[in-house]
């Protein structure tokens, strides 16, 4: 799943894109140049030359995302406003939480 951020998005958007993948596996959210935010299966510096910005990765077993991610309004409105913050023009490439 992907949201793009060039259009308006919701709490509900990124509620559903936290629910998409699960924490089995390191994971990390990604921003690409056009505006697409994804979950990717790739972290760290792999694969980065299209991203706008990408977030600190998450541990596996941490909630991050999965089901139990995306109930928690309290992190899903903080993974809504980073996203808010960022996009057009990202604070830094990376983003620390």
């Amino acid at each position: 799943m992907k949201i793009d951020l060039t259009q308006a998005f919701t709490i509900e958007d990124v509620a559903k894109l936290l629910a998409s993948k699960d924490d089995s596996q390191l994971r990390q959210l990604r921003v690409t140049k056009n505006g697409s935010a994804y979950i990717s299966d790739e972290v760290g510096s792999e694969n980065i030359d299209a991203l706008a910005f990408r977030f600190e990765i998450w541990g596996v077993g941490n909630s991050y995302c999965g089901l139990e991610a995306s109930q928690d309004a309290s992190w899903v409105r903080k993974v809504y406003n980073d996203l808010k913050e960022n996009w057009p023009n990202p604070k830094s490439t990376f983003i620390d939480h």
